[in-house]
């Protein structure tokens, strides 16, 4: 692959996308036992929606607000797949068969996202690329299993079929939502389709919170709910247009790989202000997953 000025663009974005979720992920966790997992993600949700929502008015931008009924139905598919669907089963598989065990089964999505990819946008079939994508989905799964096993208590945790298989479905929904997002957004620009996006999740989790709230529900405290908004503004915001600009830019499985990599930007992380061993497995997986993804900038 010819390495053109827009594709290294689209890389500097996904990477520092990436850096931002590395970021806003590690605060999340720290207001765990303040705030539910749904109640952080309604908040970052709704804090993403109301700067969009600033954003797509702004008086100097060069285009007005443009938004075709094929392309609506696109992202309203993509959020609702990718981020509603695929990150609740997300975090019913991590319930079941922990950290450790749920996310390096579920960021396996880049490789499906380059498998969904080529059967609904004709993406280029190139085995240096499906292998590259393999490489550094391996490293990626090295360093998430070290950290998590760093996270979570000795316990063994019990062979559990169906939380497996909700990793992987939580995994072929983020491939299809990345790919539905591709579709969506190439013919109008990413700020008026990452708007929409919010738009659509902010109101679909509207009645999920409230409802939640009705049947118990604790509520966030005040201090969690700041923060939360805070790292959402850097993750959500900042990071979903960012990613909407990159799938846009080099497409949906680079920018898939892309954005899978925050267990790598964690790692410096981790050790200097969280003071966490840096593992040799944490090592062989960075190795692996730059590798993986110079094989796939190159892929020919």
């Amino acid at each position: 692959m010819q390495v053109t000025p827009e594709l290294s663009i689209g890389i500097l974005i996904g990477l520092f996308t990436s850096l931002l979720w590395a970021i806003s992920t590690n605060i999340y966790k720290s207001q765990s036992k303040e705030a539910t997992v749904i109640a952080i993600s309604a908040l970052k949700m709704w804090a993403a929606l109301a700067v969009m929502s600033v954003i797509v008015i702004l008086p100097f931008r060069t285009t007005p607000f443009y938004m075709p009924l094929d392309s609506l139905i696109f992202l309203i598919s993509s959020v609702t797949i990718g981020l509603v669907i695929g990150d609740t089963i997300y975090l019913i598989s991590q319930e079941r068969i922990g950290v450790s065990y749920a996310y390096p089964i579920a960021n396996t999505y880049p490789i499906l996202t380059y498998i969904v990819a080529i059967f609904l946008v004709n993406e280029t079939v190139l085995l240096s690329r499906f292998l590259g994508i393999i490489v550094a989905v391996t490293g990626i799964a090295l360093i998430s299993r070290a950290q998590a096993a760093n996270m979570e208590s000795d316990k063994a945790i019990k062979f559990d079929a169906l939380g497996i298989g909700v990793s992987f479905l939580a995994a072929t929904c983020w491939a299809f939502g990345s790919v539905l997002l591709q579709m969506g957004v190439t013919n109008i620009d990413p700020i008026d389709a990452n708007f929409v996006r919010m738009l659509f999740g902010g109101a679909i989790f509207i009645p999920v919170f409230l409802g939640l709230v009705k049947r118990g529900m604790p509520l966030p405290t005040r201090k969690a709910a700041k923060i939360v908004l805070v790292a959402g503004f850097l993750g959500m915001t900042i990071g979903s247009l960012l990613y909407t600009f990159t799938v846009k830019l080099i497409g949906a499985p680079i920018a898939a790989l892309l954005g899978s990599m925050s267990p790598l930007f964690a790692i410096p992380i981790s050790v200097f202000f969280l003071k966490e061993k840096f593992s040799p497995k944490s090592l062989v997986g960075a190795v692996l997953t730059v590798l993986g993804v110079i094989l796939v900038v190159l892929a020919v």
